[in-house]
């Protein structure tokens, strides 16, 4: 099982959480001496269908992206609606917030995932593809964010 329950091994993002996006996306930008980087707000409910826990929210973050080689750090800083983003800062502060992993089959990935005691926390669309979140917390000490883009 070389590639284990993903099918793929190889991290692709490091996400964390801010409170202001514009300043600590400043400081990633002098420390690396490189562009700030731009910052997006993710779709809203009618693209996205963001769901948390099971529940539709109107939940959006403002976005910035940082490529670093072959990894990317994104920097999250979330609204006020229920999201996972929003209760992991108020829980932990600022900080490290999930891994990311490109797969395929969404649907089949989290239903596996959810077997071995790994619930689905929030997943949504975005132009190209969807993500989804799973607590692996308890066995990794880390959030999984599932990336799953179109073909």
């Amino acid at each position: 099982m070389g590639n284990g329950l993903l099918g793929n091994n190889f991290i692709t993002q490091i996400g964390i959480l801010v409170h202001d996006i514009e300043a600590v996306s400043r400081k990633y930008a002098d420390f690396f001496g490189i562009d700030k980087p731009n910052i997006i707000t993710t779709d809203p409910f009618e693209i996205a269908q963001t769901e948390n826990r099971g529940e539709s929210t109107p939940a959006r973050a403002k976005l910035a992206f940082i490529n670093m080689g072959s990894l990317q750090l994104e920097l999250i800083e979330p609204d006020e609606h229920p999201s996972t983003w929003r209760e992991y800062l108020d829980a932990h502060g600022e900080g490290p917030h999930h891994i990311a992993f490109v797969i395929e089959g969404m649907k089949e990935k989290i239903t596996l995932l959810e077997g071995r005691g790994m619930p689905l926390m929030q997943k949504g669309e975005y132009v190209g593809g969807r993500y989804a979140y799973v607590d692996t917390f308890n066995e990794l000490k880390v959030l999984i964010e599932l990336l799953e883009n179109d073909k």
